[in-house]
């Protein structure tokens, strides 16, 4: 390196000040979390107190609708964390910041990484919140300690392909207007999943869509912690973190192929 040339910025530096910055956003904006953290709590308490008696069915696994419902919740709110890196990566494009972000000598992927990270970390505030809840109310970790990370560890991987998800339409649309399809897209990818009722009481094609859906996978990987029956195994977890891959892996791409288009 010749004398008085400026140092080249090493790709981690800029992970960890874009993960920094995606941290203190949340820091400075007041009741940034509180969408996230307060949304899945009242769907929680809303579809236990509507829908418990499902359990009498035939075929329902557990006899907690509440034990049903609280993985649910939680992978909602770490899915919808995760959503927001969309929209903020959107306000940076719009006003101009990422353009010169990309000039940044570093790997472009490299710029993706702080704020997925950040994602993962601000995730952790709503899934904790609705396990306290759910605690309080009576959701039991049937799971043990296992079952506790694989709860976290779903929220986490599906925090991440939200994240995926929502930087990818930043890219393509440039516009904090794609917001509410990010939201949506974690919404329906849940729906469509056995997010309310176990695959064997679906019925007509909400049956085959929640059968082919990476989600269903990602949720009983997550119900290891508080349904019955579902404890912490290979069975029971493989798939499940098979899905999450697929999932990153694919999104990932898509991010990755609107970062060079963007670029171009």
């Amino acid at each position: 390196m010749s004398v008085g040339a400026a140092p080249r910025p090493r790709a981690g530096a800029v992970v960890v000040a874009s993960w920094r910055r995606a941290l203190n956003e949340v820091l400075r904006v007041r009741g940034a979390l509180l969408p996230a953290t307060i949304a899945p709590v009242i769907f929680m308490l809303g579809m236990t107190g509507q829908f418990s008696r499902l359990t009498d069915l035939e075929g329902f696994p557990t006899d907690s609708y509440l034990a049903w419902i609280v993985p649910l919740s939680c992978l909602q709110g770490a899915g919808f964390a995760g959503a927001a890196t969309g929209s903020n990566l959107a306000r940076d494009i719009e006003q101009g910041l990422f353009d010169r972000l990309l000039v940044a000598p570093v790997p472009r992927a490299v710029l993706l990484l702080g704020p997925i990270l950040g994602a993962v970390t601000r995730c952790l505030v709503p899934a904790t919140a609705v396990l306290a809840v759910g605690l309080l109310l009576g959701a039991e970790f049937t799971g043990g300690v296992l079952g506790v990370l694989a709860l976290y560890g779903a929220s986490i991987g599906f925090c991440a392909a939200a994240a995926l998800w929502g930087i990818f339409l930043a890219l393509t649309f440039r516009t904090q207007q794609a917001g509410p399809l990010m939201q949506q897209g974690v919404f329906l990818a849940v729906f469509l999943s056995t997010a309310y009722t176990p695959e064997a009481l679906l019925r007509g094609w909400l049956a085959g869509a929640a059968r082919y859906n990476p989600v269903t996978h990602v949720l009983e990987l997550s119900r290891q912690a508080t349904v019955s029956g579902l404890e912490p195994s290979l069975a029971n977890t493989l798939p499940g973190v098979a899905a999450l891959v697929g999932l990153i892996l694919v999104l990932g791409g898509l991010a990755l192929f609107g970062l060079w288009r963007i670029g171009r």
